[in-house]
């Protein structure tokens, strides 16, 4: 088998995640067949950060080092046969950001040994994958607690002549979630017209941002939601959900190459009418208790019954008309829970991640489980304490299996753009 056996890197007791400012320490181990020359035995610690334009292209356009340290381990001489261990320990340093790895870029933590040979003999490599988190607490975040809101209006004329309205407002209860949370999202439809709209479609969207010679923008649908179409001259409310799979964090502090960014869409097909709901991903969450559908229903006026659109339209474009409130059923789930509203997880594993149904409701077993693979990237992912789905009366909403991906270049607004009143693309369809 030759001389060298064995050359590998051994963490402490076998950790894979590590926090900004912990001490990493393992051990290099060798096993050895015959006596082995050496002139130095060296382990390094490295973060970086890569960044290409192509996608599954380790060819990195631009790169961002975070650390590099370099240990002795043994100086000129020559090792007996058996085995040898070489302790070694690293500070990591307090800015390290959290792991990520992506179709354009990754930033990867490593390990990496070397058994440096005399002259004209091959040296020995080997190395070592590790991941550093940073978890994102939500409570750091301002207004975090707040609910989030965006409105937007959309004028098209009917039948050529007389014009109509409609005023789409989107609102969620918070503006951060953990993993195992349900974004509640309601929808309040104003048709001012004498026309039907189309279908309403709510999207949970994942923007990651890479800095190569120019941004490239992967965004990606995690889940989504279709409601029926308003009638004419009704006002309708739709309520929905949607379940916040296993994602990488909103933030990567320390990393100037990546960004990612998370987004409620709200969306009308006809008359074509957007909103943008920015939200954050993170570890802890908020620290306010989640409100039941029932909570959530108890401060709302009783729905009106419906009442027909006027007879004579003439009369109702040259002046105001009564709008009636309806309830909008939902349509179709990019992905459908099963009616017993189980948490949904992923458990880490060395290949694509599944579905695990986890206690029933109510048990007292139900919890997240400490280490989760995000959707699209392979990224250990922690969420701090229990997270208990809330009750509902709707059918979760599960993300989609991506063995395959579009790459549209398109981005929704920036959080400011999707917040501003301003902007016309938001406020003012024409």
């Amino acid at each position: 088998m030759g001389k060298l056996q064995l050359f590998e890197i051994y963490l402490s007791n076998s950790r894979v995640i590590y926090s900004p400012g912990e001490p990493l320490s393992g051990t290099v181990n060798l096993r050895l067949g015959a006596a082995l020359p050496y002139r130095a035995i060296r382990v390094t610690c490295i973060g970086s950060c890569g960044v290409s334009s192509k996608a599954n292209d380790t060819s990195w356009t631009v790169e961002e080092a975070y650390f590099n340290s370099t240990l002795s381990l043994a100086d000129k001489g020559t090792l007996s046969p058996g085995e040898h261990a070489f302790p070694f320990q690293f500070l990591l340093p307090t800015t390290a950001p959290t792991s990520f790895e992506g179709p354009f870029g990754k930033i990867v933590h490593q390990l990496r040994a070397v058994i440096d040979t005399p002259r004209f003999s091959k040296d020995h490599k080997c190395s070592r994958i590790f991941y550093i988190l940073n978890p994102l607490n939500l409570n750091t975040l301002p207004d975090i607690e707040q609910p989030n809101e965006a409105t937007t209006t959309k004028k098209f004329s009917y039948k050529l002549v007389k014009s109509g309205s409609v005023i789409l407002t989107a609102s969620t209860d918070l503006r951060g979630y953990v993993v195992g949370q349900a974004v509640q999202l309601r929808a309040d439809i104003d048709n001012q017209s004498g026309k039907d709209t189309g279908p309403v479609v709510a999207s949970l969207l994942q923007k990651v941002s890479y800095k190569a010679k120019r941004w490239i923008y992967d965004l990606r649908t995690i889940a989504e939601v279709e409601g029926s179409g308003v009638k004419a001259w009704k006002r309708a409310e739709w309520r929905e959900q949607i379940l916040v799979p296993a994602l990488p964090q909103s933030v990567l502090p320390g990393c100037s190459l990546i960004h990612i960014d998370y987004f409620i869409q709200v969306s009308l097909k006809a008359p074509e009418a957007t909103v943008n709901l920015p939200l954050f991903i993170g570890n802890i969450a908020v620290n306010s208790p989640p409100l039941s559908t029932g909570l959530c229903l108890s401060g709302l006026p009783p729905p009106l019954v419906p009442t027909a659109p006027p007879e004579d339209l003439d009369t109702a474009a040259s002046g105001p008309c009564p709008v009636a409130h309806v309830s909008l059923p939902t349509k179709s789930h990019s992905q459908q829970q099963q009616p017993s509203a189980r948490p949904f997880s992923y458990m880490a594993g060395p290949s694509s991640p599944e579905a695990e149904p986890g206690p029933e409701e109510g048990s007292p077993g139900r919890r997240q489980p400490p280490l989760c693979l995000s959707t699209g990237a392979t990224v250990p992912y922690f969420a701090e304490g229990p997270v208990v789905p809330m009750p509902t009366a709707s059918n979760l909403i599960l993300p989609p299996e991506y063995s395959t991906w579009d790459y549209p270049y398109e981005a929704p607004p920036s959080y400011e753009q999707s917040c501003s009143s301003a902007n016309p693309g938001l406020s003012n369809g024409n």
